[in-house]
Parts: C-alpha cells; sequence; structure tokens
C-alpha cells in the first residue's frame, strides 16, 4: 500500500521550517556581529540586534537565546568564517601549517591569522569588555582564553612537527592574539599585508627555522 501523501508533505514542511529557522539564526547573528564590533557589548542590546536582524525580540531570544548566548554564537561562527560545523582544526587552511617548507608553514600562519582576526578581535574585545561585569562573560572569556591557547599549541606543532613546550605554546598565543593584532592594526595602523609579513618572519625567528639571508640582514 502507497504511503499517504499528506506524510511527504509533513516532512516537505518540516524541512523548511528547519531551514528558515537555521536563516534567522544566521540572520540574528550577523545582526549582531556588526552591533557588536561597532559599538561593543554595553551599548548592544537585544532589542537593537532584532531591530537590526528585522525581527522580533521573542525571535532573537527562541532563535540564539540570551545576549551572552549571542555572542558566543557570533564568535563561534567569526573564528572559521561561517557557519559549518567543522572545526578550525578540520580545516584545510590550518592543516596547511603542515605543509612545505618552514617559510611556506609560517606563511601559512600568517594567511590564517590575517584571516581570521579581523573577523574575531572585535568580538573578543566586546567579550573582554563585558567580562569585567558580568560573570557569565567572565566565565566565556576564560573559556575563550584556554581555547584560543590550545588552538595556538595544536598550530605550532604542526608547524614545528613536534609537540611544543608549555612555554612555547603560552609565547604564540600571547604574541599572535587578538589583543596584539588590534594593537597593530588599529592603533599602530598597519596593513594586513604587514601584519602578515611581521607574523611570518617572527614566526621564522623565534624558532629559528628559517637561515636565509633576507634583504637587510647583515
Amino acid at each position: 500500500m502507497a504511503p499517504p501523501v499528506h506524510s511527504a508533505t509533513r516532512t516537505y514542511d518540516s524541512r523548511r521550517r528547519r531551514e528558515a529557522a537555521a536563516a534567522t539564526r544566521l540572520d540574528v547573528v550577523a545582526a549582531a556581529t556588526r552591533l557588536f564590533t561597532e559599538r561593543g557589548w554595553a551599548r548592544t542590546s537585544v532589542r537593537d540586534v532584532a531591530k537590526e536582524a528585522r525581527v522580533s525580540v521573542e525571535t532573537v531570544y527562541s532563535a540564539v537565546g540570551s545576549k551572552a548566548e549571542i555572542l558566543r554564537a557570533a564568535l563561534d561562527v567569526s573564528v572559521v568564517g561561517d557557519n559549518e560545523p567543522v572545526p578550525l582544526a578540520d580545516r584545510p587552511e590550518f592543516r596547511a601549517l603542515a605543509a612545505g617548507s618552514p617559510r611556506e608553514r609560517a606563511e601559512a600562519v600568517a594567511g590564517l591569522l590575517a584571516g581570521m582576526f579581523p573577523r574575531t578581535a572585535p568580538l573578543f574585545r566586546a567579550l573582554e569588555h563585558g567580562a569585567a561585569a558580568d560573570p557569565a562573560l567572565a566565565e566565556m572569556y576564560a573559556w575563550a582564553l584556554g581555547s584560543q591557547r590550545e588552538s595556538a599549541r595544536q598550530a605550532l606543532a604542526l608547524v614545528l612537527d613536534r609537540e611544543p613546550s608549555d612555554l612555547e605554546a603560552d609565547g604564540v598565543h600571547a604574541l599572535f592574539s587578538n589583543i596584539v593584532f588590534l594593537q597593530l592594526t588599529e592603533y599602530a595602523g598597519w596593513s594586513l599585508e604587514t601584519y602578515r609579513t611581521w607574523v611570518t618572519e617572527s614566526v621564522l625567528r623565534l624558532f629559528d627555522l628559517d637561515h636565509t639571508p633576507r634583504p637587510g640582514d647583515s
């Protein structure tokens, strides 16, 4: 006996609802990202996010959650640049850190950071500011720092083809951070290309990976 026609219709409608909900969530996260980047944590409200996303406040809560949960979602998307459920460590641009010559690996690090930090750094600044007064954000901030340190350790292991020491991982985490990126690009006025070059040469010099003479070397 053929299945009832309405069962296929219900499945189709359910899929459409899931797709619409996912699209709404992306719209809310994108709107929040713009506002947190431009205004920071304190000057952005859930109502502002709803207005920016052109949805109701209730929709924001149902699609993403509280203001802190919205920031968490925005940070998650900013790290990889999309909403696909693929961790950074499993992405081609991360795996590229283990390929090629030492200079090519250092350049891969620079390319990864220069692509990611323009998205993540303004949001991380909003998180840092909010953490000073909000215990929930303080906990999220501590988690984010730990996650970033682990990513730095994994990245360095690929570049060096060995497990880095805690000292090496901590140093790389501090030097190639969202905060330092902002200091160099916003406050010091570096271009992204200047930042990329600096990261490349810093990785090579820190770990003595490239002995090829460069212009200006004595």
